[in-house]
């Protein structure tokens, strides 16, 4: 299955770890990430088990880099495995390639905030691509903070989605700002209980020694959520940053889109970002459904061949998605069947028609059928698992003690 003319297919990767101290041997290796032959010339060395970025939270294990393409109906149209430390720009670079090889017209490449630097985005602009990127919001770019400091009115394009585009002169790419009603009220309480335990951390502060305020910014300092909103006055006290305040809270509810191609909507720039949880669906149901890991092989064609399995498998379940599903039913392969139409108790109730399709299928041949196995008499009962107390051996008399062992 390929996606069709200006299909956007959105990319995303993610990491998968092994239960290991030892990381693979360093090996000459392509521009694709595979072992480089006889003869042929080394793009870069490394193991294909190795220690990087992880998206797992454990940095402490080596691990590979798995990367999936999904087209608009959440089809994994493509799959790539890479050396564990490898980075962005060779993973896209491959990601073109092959999808390139389809002699598509053009593909709309839909990825999150990991992928929105300048190298990156020219490799997506080659051979006729574009790109809707993510933006960090509280970069410090001066092109980011001019999109956000740019005055204008926001156009509802669903109930939860409101859209503002801001063109820049100095900026050749399109910007726009989506906001969420929903997600700003959401942002608004989770500040408001940070700062209420912050208040409550420093409240007495100002009583401790320079040393003791000192330790309690440090135990601060390690919580992501608190230090932000935290600051030390030039007397050394603690006090709540009112201006980072402000400043958070201009952003309650938004994100920031980058798109690299001058015809596309500002609708469909926004829609198509938020089809990228087509991905992260399919994460989910790769390490929880499918059971990507735990890995059990450690040679690196077994470990792709496992990868490639489990993808298939992905495959075959959204394709029985999309195609068994009706619209209004929910997009879960896993879903109960809808249940029958109860008879009106006005309406005379009769017997169902019975058709070919129907009827139970029996056996040709009754030499092939085995006969049925006898219920018993607990089956269909749910069962509970009742423990008891073990009496243990009861005391021995003494005739029993001076009774010699039978040999």
């Amino acid at each position: 299955m390929r996606p069709t003319h200006d299909q956007p297919v959105k990319r995303d990767t993610t990491s998968t770890y092994f239960e290991t101290d030892h990381t693979d041997e360093v090996l000459p290796r392509d521009q694709n990430g595979r072992r480089a032959g006889a003869g042929e010339e080394a793009a870069d060395e490394a193991g294909f088990r190795s220690n990087g970025k992880s998206k797992d939270s454990r940095p402490d294990l080596p691990q590979v880099i798995v990367g999936m393409a999904v087209t608009r109906d959440g089809i994994p149209v493509r799959c790539w495995c890479w050396p564990g430390d490898t980075g962005d720009s060779a993973l896209i670079r491959q990601a073109r390639d092959d999808m390139r090889e389809w002699t598509l017209a053009r593909i709309i490449w839909v990825g999150d905030r990991g992928f929105s630097s300048k190298e990156n985005r020219r490799h997506l602009m080659r051979a006729g691509g574009a790109y809707i990127l993510g933006e960090k919001l509280r970069s410090a770019a001066p092109g980011i903070q001019a999109t956000l400091a740019r005055q204008g009115r926001y156009r509802q394009v669903a109930a939860n989605m409101h859209v503002k585009e801001v063109k820049l002169g100095d900026i050749d790419d399109r910007m726009v700002i989506c906001y969420n009603p929903e997600a700003a009220v959401r942002d608004a309480a989770i500040r408001g209980q940070l700062l209420t335990q912050l208040e409550q951390m420093i409240e007495e502060s100002d009583a401790l020694s320079a040393t003791d305020r000192a330790r309690l910014a440090g135990v601060i300092s390690t919580k992501d959520g608190l230090k932000k909103f935290l600051k030390t006055t030039a007397s050394g006290l603690l006090r709540i940053d009112r201006a980072r305040i402000k400043a958070e809270q201009r952003l309650d509810g938004k994100f920031l889109l980058r798109c690299g191609d001058a015809k596309i909507s500002a609708v469909d720039i926004a829609l198509g970002y938020k089809q990228l949880l087509e991905v992260e669906r399919g994460w989910r149901d790769l390490k929880q459904i499918i059971d990507l890991r735990p890995v059990c092989h450690h040679l690196e064609d077994r470990i792709r061949a496992h990868v490639t399995l489990c993808w298939l498998a992905l495959l075959l379940i959204r394709i029985t998605e999309t195609s068994a599903c009706a619209p209004s039913c929910s997009a879960s392969t896993w879903a109960p069947s809808p249940a029958t139409t109860a008879p009106s108790p006005t309406a005379p109730s009769s017997p169902p028609a019975t058709s070919s399709s129907s009827r139970p299928w029996t056996c040709p041949n009754p030499r092939w059928s085995s006969p049925p196995h006898p219920q018993r008499p607990d089956q269909g009962r749910s069962r509970r698992l009742v423990t008891r107390p073990v009496a243990g051996p009861a005391p021995m008399s003494a005739a029993q003690h001076s009774k010699p062992p039978t040999r």
